[in-house]
C-alpha cells in the first residue's frame, strides 16, 4: 500500500462516526422518547416530531457528527 493510500485511509478512518458517537445520539434519542408533552413543547417539538426522531437507527447520524 502506497503512502498516498494508507493516507486516505487513514483520513475516512478519522471521518467514520466512532461507536462513542452512536452511542450518545442512542442515549438522547431514548431520552427525547421520554419527555412529556410539556417539555416537549418547551423545546419547540410535537409528539410526532420526538418519536419520528427517537425512532431513527444509531447509525442514523446528525449530519454536525459526519464531519
Amino acid at each position: 500500500m502506497t503512502v498516498h493510500a494508507q493516507t486516505s485511509v487513514l483520513r475516512s478512518a478519522l471521518r467514520a462516526p466512532r461507536l462513542a458517537e452512536m452511542l450518545a445520539v442512542w442515549t438522547q434519542r431514548r431520552a427525547l422518547y421520554r419527555l412529556d408533552d410539556a417539555a416537549l413543547e418547551d423545546l419547540g417539538l410535537t409528539r410526532e416530531a420526538a418519536l419520528r426522531e427517537a425512532s431513527r437507527p444509531f447509525w442514523d447520524l446528525p449530519r454536525r457528527l459526519h464531519c
